[in-house]
């Protein structure tokens, strides 16, 4: 039985058998449709969530499985003080492998201790996302047709910004790549990340504060928002929210075939002019979640490709 809590818990080989998968079944989604019939996926969401929670229901029934779960810690016995891992113990009599959004670091690592099913990290805290990983890595292949060779600008909150934490994790492990970090001071990128991940493994970065001078050098361009949930103060919240603004006058200063991403849900920090730019490909890489996570439950489970 394997979890999945951090992108490392897939090797790069692997990563790129899901990726393949997954371009399948964009192509070929009927072939897929009974996969997984009489399995069950629970989703214990201790957090709100659109697109993920729903993006693994979706995945699960487009295999031919069945859903069950709660999307509020407050429908849950988590209110009445149960438990992760008693949790977990129940749902794994109810279910064949769990996806957990909790708002504590570490949570799914407890879960998977205790859990008899596999668990699916789907965000814990500040810490790590490795689906919403997976989908953009699914996005980029995609869309250039490689995870190598790529000037990468992360933008917006890089301190709490999970899916950056974990983007960065897993793209590391390709050769020649090189990241942006674009900031204020006090949304920085993590020690943690910086010197444990990148310095470490002498990938090439920069710290900037101000998107329009880099946007020239990016292949893509990922932005993210300014987490208000992650703040205990409310006016630094104000006055950081609006930082940083994609809009299409800063759009003519990126290459012609610059990628603009966004894990969603945006606020503000992506201008709505930008949707129609050809190059603004965040709602297919809502898309490409389902594909990735039809994929990666498969993996998980044990389930094999269909022969047609």
């Amino acid at each position: 039985m394997r979890h999945l809590l951090s992108p490392l818990d897939l090797s790069v080989e692997e990563i790129d058998q899901i990726i393949a998968v997954a371009e399948d079944i964009e192509k070929n989604p009927k072939k897929y449709s009974h996969v997984a019939d009489g399995k069950k996926i629970a989703t214990c969401f201790y957090e709100p969530s659109t697109r993920t929670r729903l993006s693994f229901e979706a995945a699960m029934l487009n295999l031919g499985g069945s859903v069950l779960g709660f999307s509020d810690a407050q429908s849950s016995s988590a209110s009445k003080g149960e438990s992760v891992a008693d949790t977990v113990r129940v749902v794994g009599c109810y279910a064949d492998i769990i996806a957990m959004r909790h708002p504590k670091e570490g949570a799914p690592m407890v879960a998977s201790m205790y859990s008899p099913v596999p668990i699916i990290n789907a965000g814990d805290g500040g810490h790590q996302h490795p689906t919403q990983t997976l989908t953009d890595l699914l996005t980029i292949h995609a869309k250039k047709g490689r995870l190598d060779t790529l000037t990468i600008g992360l933008c917006g909150d890089l301190k709490f910004g999970r899916t950056v934490h974990s983007l960065i994790t897993a793209l590391v492990r390709y050769p020649n790549i090189r990241f942006v970090l674009i900031s204020p001071e006090e949304l920085k990128i993590p020690s943690f990340v910086r010197d444990d991940v990148l310095r470490k493994q002498n990938i090439p970065f920069e710290e900037v504060d101000h998107l329009e001078d880099v946007m020239p050098t990016l292949d893509i361009l990922y932005m993210t928002r300014v987490q208000r949930e992650r703040f205990f103060n409310e006016e630094d919240y104000i006055r950081l929210k609006d930082r940083f603004i994609l809009d299409q006058e800063k759009m003519t200063y990126a290459a012609k075939d610059m990628l603009v991403m966004h894990p969603l849900p945006r606020v503000n920090e992506i201008a709505v002019e930008v949707d129609n730019d050809p190059r603004a490909v965040y709602f297919e890489q809502a898309q490409y979640g389902v594909y990735a996570r039809m994929a990666l439950i498969m993996k998980l489970l044990g389930l094999e490709v269909p022969a047609c």
